[in-house]
Formats: structure tokens, sequence, C-alpha cells
């Protein structure tokens, strides 16, 4: 069974969107560390949509599993995250227009940039994961950069139409997953997961970790988060 990594992004969305200070991040992750959470995942985008840095250095101080800053390969999130050295770092692509991130990251498009970000965050001791679709191209391109990890797209498979557009995105996945593991690469997967469709996900070989969040954060409105993390978990043992 992989590990839980709760995505805690859309906490700070509904705080900026009186910008107050409630309901706090800092507080959301340490509800989910309690409930069961793995590791906390923040994504710091340059638009400072929702998630400040203020709360990725409070993170940082508290968080008690793991935290994984997701952000795009500019110069800037390279000098913050390595002032603020999380767990991991996860380079995804970014557009300011997207409402959410759209795709996986071109690792073999820009690869010579992507392994020069890597080698800086690595050499200043922080493993890089790269968030990539579950293509032979971009996993090989992963491997050049040296990166140790790998987060595999599920958008596609998570906005399938039907049992049978679904089972060949899942089986894309699992393919993927095990290219990549083949290339040295751990690999956890994300995005658009939700309690009804996360299980499968969870039942590939090799998978280390899922970082899901909008869904979680959605169900935590209504139940509370420590509920809803709680569940979530459930679903990933399959008793949910």
């Amino acid at each position: 069974m992989p590990t839980l990594g709760v995505n805690i992004d859309h906490i700070a969305t509904i705080r900026q969107a009186r910008r107050t200070v409630e309901p706090d991040p800092v507080a959301a992750a340490v509800l989910a560390e309690l409930a069961g959470a793995d590791g906390i995942t923040v994504h710091l985008r340059e638009d400072r949509r929702h998630i400040q840095e203020r709360d990725v250095r409070l993170l940082r101080q508290t968080v008690r599993t793991h935290l994984n800053l997701e952000m795009a390969a500019t110069d800037e999130m390279v000098e913050i995250a390595l002032d603020i050295k999380p767990d991991y770092v996860t380079l995804v692509p970014e557009k300011r227009e997207e409402v959410t991130t759209e795709g996986g990251l071109d690792v073999a498009g820009q690869c010579d940039r992507i392994t020069q970000v890597v080698s800086t965050l690595q050499g200043g001791g922080i493993p890089v994961s790269l968030f990539i679709d579950a293509e032979s191209e971009q996993i090989a391109a992963s491997q050049q950069t040296t990166a140790k990890f790998v987060e595999l797209h599920t958008g596609r498979y998570a906005e399938a139409q039907g049992e049978a557009e679904r089972a060949e995105e899942l089986g894309y996945l699992k393919v993927g997953t095990q290219e990549a593991i083949a290339a040295g690469l751990r690999v956890n997967a994300g995005h658009g997961l939700t309690y009804q469709n996360t299980y499968p996900v969870a039942g590939i070989e090799g998978m280390e970790e899922l970082n899901i969040g909008h869904t979680i954060i959605s169900r935590a409105a209504l139940v509370g988060m420590e509920r809803a993390v709680r569940e979530m978990k459930q679903v990933l043992r399959g008793d949910y």
C-alpha cells in the first residue's frame, strides 16, 4: 500500500479568498498528520494564489512526517527551496492562467534546464521528484536528469469517461511505473484522485506515495480534516 501525501493548498485557497488569516494551512497540516497523513504537500506558485512563502517556512518547522514542496523550475523557487530545505521538491509545470496544473512537466523538451535545477537542488541536499506524464520519452529524460523520483500525472485517468477508457489509462500508469522503476527511479503519483477512483492506482505494484489534495479538502469542509484523511487512508487500504 502506498503512503498518503496530503496536499493542503486549498486550505490556503479558502484563506486567500478573503485575504485573512484563517483557515491556517499549518493547523490543517497538524490535523492531517494526527489523522495518519504520511506527508504534507504544498505548491508555492509564482503568483502566490494560495500557499505563501510564510506557510512553507512554518510548515518546515512544524511538519513531523515529510514536507514535499511543489514548485516551478525557476531561479526564484530554487533559491527559496535551498533556503527552506523541504524534505523533497517536486518540479511541476506552471502557467499563470491555469486553474490547476494541466499535465506533466516536459522534461524531454527542456532536459538541460531541468538537469541543471535537479543538480542544484540535490547538491543542496534536497531530493527531487519530477511530475510527468506516464510516457516512455519523459521517463527516459527524467532518468537523465538524475532526479530520485517521478510523480506520474494521474489526470487523464481521473478524467477518463467509462470503464474501458479508465482501464486503458490505468494500464498506462502501470506500464509507466514499471518503466520508471527499471530506470532506477522511485515512483509517486497524483492529480485528480478522489475517494472513488484512488484504490486502483494504490494497487499498482511499486507505487510509493499518492499525493491527494482537492478531494480531501472538499470532504474536510463537510466532515472535518481528520475524518477526511482517515477515510482516504481507508481507501488506500481497500476498506472504505
